[in-house]
């Protein structure tokens, strides 16, 4: 007999079906068992007369029986099943369970994060982290069929690739074949993008990871993060913040409807506006704070291209660093500001702007530089060695074959969710996140290598 999935079951009143999952809950009522078993769509109540006895919370178990409906007075409003219980025929157990080491049947909250990032498969199983992992696979297909739809073209970029002064710390792999070279995990597919922009793609999208050593917070995961990547050719700032205004206000009417966004088009304001006002470049733009359904979009623009930064806060001690930029070094200056940046570069505007979410920065973007002359002078106002800019002589060389003007944008699709959910934290919504501590859940990586395996890299501890 083929399975029956738990939703299914509502519309199979009067037939026999054959149910698999988990004993989410018993109750034994003398000669009656009560089982509640669960799959990933629901859970449905089994009922069996002088038997079930067996059964432990989070057996697997596979239940065959009659879909029968409930008597008026014993219907629960409260589920979707609840007006239809299974008389149970036969079972049989498919995997015992012994007692779980953590509770999964509250929201987790009040677990430590060690606990739960060591049995992640089981915190896995409560409601509210099944919904969350399911919610970011819907919002993912979505997004994905939203943008095709649109004539954008998917791409994966590589994932070992070249390590670059770019802001944040690499994370470095050892290569076999060159002994004494390494790769670098990308920070973000920046160049790559730009270079599928020369390639004539001219519209490119990408559920992008993104790895980067940094410090861990509640809204910034450490290690590796996943965003949107987005980028197109022959478009304005205005075309890139509208499509992405379209985009999202369709997504969260589609799958999130009960929520509500604050304000339709989405407010702007410029990074001296959003300082003088509320004294950040994120503001909290929702009109009642308390209101958990509310979302509050908006963007910020107009942000200095450069800040004045030390060399070991930019380039942890390499170069010698006389602006930092704001956003990063392939940001295009704003058109008018050019001659500033002979002038006055701390008077030059980027062409950047950030997508904020009730007080996040959940996204950011730019017009890119696409004349070679212009980067080569954001290179020398930074104060790159030599050395450093021949590390980007495959993308100035790149700018010489024609290039198309080109902009894009890549909202963080943890952070975005967390705060459409309502989560405290980026852990919330990715399935298998690190301690803030750096290790893996489950596995507990980093660990040490076999001496064997070091030789082989050249490498010695």
């Amino acid at each position: 007999m083929k399975r029956t999935l738990v939703s299914e079951a509502v519309k199979m009143v009067g037939k026999k079906v054959r149910l698999c999952g988990w004993v989410d809950s018993k109750r034994d009522h003398g000669k009656v068992t009560f089982v509640d078993l669960r799959d990933r769509t629901g859970k449905l109540q089994v009922v069996g007369v002088g038997k079930l006895g067996e059964l432990r919370s989070e057996d697997v178990v596979e239940i065959t029986g009659l879909v029968k409906e409930r008597p008026e007075k014993l219907i629960n409003p409260k589920v979707e099943t609840g007006k239809i219980e299974l008389e149970v025929e036969k079972y049989e157990v498919l995997s015992k369970s012994v007692d779980l080491p953590i509770p999964i049947d509250g929201d987790g909250y009040d677990i430590g994060e060690k606990q739960r990032t060591k049995y992640r498969y089981l915190d896995l199983r409560r409601e509210r982290m099944s919904k969350n992992i399911r919610l970011r696979s819907e919002v993912g297909q979505f997004l994905r069929n939203w943008l095709m739809e649109r004539d954008f073209i998917e791409v994966e970029t590589p994932i070992l690739t070249k390590t670059t002064p770019e802001g944040a710390r690499d994370f470095l792999v050892p290569a076999r074949l060159q002994p004494g070279k390494f790769y670098a995990l990308p920070q973000s597919p920046q160049q790559y993008k730009q270079l599928l922009m020369v390639a004539g793609v001219e519209k490119y999208f990408q559920l992008a990871r993104c790895f980067r050593d940094e410090d861990a917070r509640a809204d910034r995961a450490y290690g590796e993060f996943t965003q949107l990547d987005i980028e197109m050719s022959f478009v304005s700032q205005e075309d890139v913040l509208e499509l992405t205004e379209k985009m999202f206000t369709e997504m969260v009417k589609e799958l999130f409807p009960d929520k509500k966004i604050s304000k339709i088009p989405w407010p702007r304001l410029t990074y001296g506006e959003a300082m003088e006002k509320y004294g950040t470049d994120k503001p909290d733009l929702r009109k009642n704070k308390k209101d958990k359904n509310e979302l509050a979009f908006g963007w910020v623009f107009d942000f200095p291209l450069f800040v004045k930064q030390s060399e070991e806060e930019f380039f942890h001690g390499s170069g010698e660093a006389k602006f930092a930029p704001s956003h990063h070094m392939f940001t295009a200056p704003h058109p008018d500001d050019i001659p500033l940046l002979s002038k006055d570069p701390t008077k030059v505007r980027g062409s950047q702007y950030d997508l904020v979410l009730n007080g996040f920065e959940v996204g950011g973007g730019s017009i890119r530089i696409h004349q070679a002359e212009i980067q080569k002078k954001i290179f020398e106002l930074i104060g790159f060695s030599k050395k450093q800019k021949e590390e980007f002589e495959h993308l100035l060389e790149a700018f010489t074959y024609g290039v198309p003007p080109h902009g894009g944008i890549a909202p963080g699709l943890d952070r975005l969710l967390m705060v459409i959910l309502g989560e405290p934290n980026l852990r919330e919504v990715i399935a298998f996140p690190h301690l803030t501590s750096g290790k893996t859940s489950v596995m507990d990586a980093p660990t040490k290598v076999a001496k064997k395996q070091l030789k082989e890299l050249g490498i010695k501890t």
